[in-house]
């Protein structure tokens, strides 16, 4: 048997609902995980297009930020009473570091739902530069992307920089034009004075892609809010962590990529951290690639596929009953760790409502603004 790199060919590509669409599941170097779309579950897709030229430094560092609290929200969605998956795609553009012939751009990551994949390339990302061409990657992002065809999917392009719309040789109404074609809603983020944003033409770019057209203090430092119950939902994410079972060439690397990401979320104080730990114990966070145990509740897996080498030292030996049986002990461990979080983040919750601190965090804020309206308009709630 051989290592699983499953490679699920769907139909359709920020949730599993009662409409429809699949995914699909790449596995590279590059994307451990990237997923398309498919007849059969719907999807909240969300590209990011971030100006990574001199000045953003304070951009990518609230991206970084204010991941997990966007995901966190994003997981109470719901559908006809069923919750949507969530695939992120990323592009930087406006670094002069980047190929000139395709227009200071790059694709970072495709659609995915993998979220420490999407968490270490926005740690990756570094900014110089810059020549920000709007127009050119938001035409790349509509077309490279698997947008997919369901008409129920929430697809939307979040663009965010501080230079002229209209810079670059793409037009920017062809590509919003484009993108409408596709039924993608751009919105714009304009990084300083939101009347300059106007003039600069951002919020003619929002306007015409049916989105909205936002202005943020890109180097407003994010504030995360503190609560007596943080130490113990940590205590509770080093127990989750431990009921991971890597397999394939890939599991162990995988492991470690979960728990640099944690150190990145720390990295940003404490209560960030728990941030992250309440996403990991969504339906949001997947690790069917690596992890046995998300992977077997996967309708096409067999265990009669691994081989015995890809298995952990401490699985090798034994019998296909006794591998079951471990499998099924740390799915139900996981499942109770997960209900311990939720428990303990219900009363942080609470307690964060009745502190007179307040989180000002605009990047988290004008996202979710702009989600929840245009989610409303297919028919999301949430909870």
């Amino acid at each position: 048997m051989k290592a699983i790199k499953k490679i699920t060919v769907l139909m359709f590509t920020f949730a599993t609902l009662a409409c429809n669409a699949n995914s699909e599941k790449n596995i590279s170097e590059t994307t451990p995980k990237e997923t398309l779309t498919e007849t059969g579950q719907q999807y909240i897709k969300v590209a990011l297009l971030l100006d990574t030229s001199n000045s953003m430094d304070g951009l990518i560092d609230q991206t970084k930020a204010q991941l997990w609290e966007i995901v966190n929200e994003l997981s109470h969605a719901k559908c006809q009473s069923e919750r949507p998956n969530l695939q992120i795609a990323l592009y930087e553009y406006g670094n002069d570091g980047l190929s000139e012939a395709k227009g200071y751009l790059r694709k970072v990551i495709s659609f995915t739902d993998d979220l420490d994949t999407v968490s270490e390339k926005l740690f990756s990302l570094t900014t110089n530069g810059g020549s920000e061409y709007c127009g050119t990657v938001i035409k790349a992002s509509t077309n490279e992307l698997d947008w997919g065809t369901n008409p129920d999917d929430l697809k939307m392009v979040f663009i965010a920089g501080n230079e002229p719309f209209t810079q670059g040789k793409t037009y920017f109404k062809d590509a919003i034009a484009d993108a409408k074609e596709k039924d993608i809603v751009v919105n714009t983020i304009f990084c300083g004075d939101y009347n300059h944003g106007v003039r600069s033409s951002w919020k003619e770019g929002a306007i015409l892609g049916k989105g909205e057209y936002m202005a943020i203090d890109h180097n407003q430092h994010t504030v995360h809010i503190a609560s007596p119950y943080d130490d113990i939902i940590l205590q509770l994410n080093v127990k989750l962590n431990a009921t991971y079972v890597p397999y394939g060439r890939g599991g162990r690397k995988r492991v470690q990529l979960q728990k640099e990401q944690d150190k990145n979320a720390q990295g940003y104080g404490k209560a960030n951290a728990v941030s992250r730990t309440i996403s990991k114990s969504s339906h949001l966070y997947k690790n069917t690639s690596w992890d046995l145990v998300d992977a077997e509740a996967e309708e096409d897996f067999s265990y009669e596929k691994i081989e015995e080498e890809d298995l952990p030292e401490s699985l090798r030996g034994k019998s296909m009953s006794e591998l079951k049986a471990y499998i099924e002990k740390m799915k139900q461990e996981r499942n109770q760790i997960k209900e311990e979080i939720a428990l303990y983040n219900k009363k942080r919750k609470a307690y964060i409502d009745t502190t007179k601190e307040k989180a000002t965090n605009p990047l988290e804020s004008v996202m979710l603004k702009a989600i929840k309206r245009q989610a409303k308009e297919k028919n999301y709630t949430w909870n």
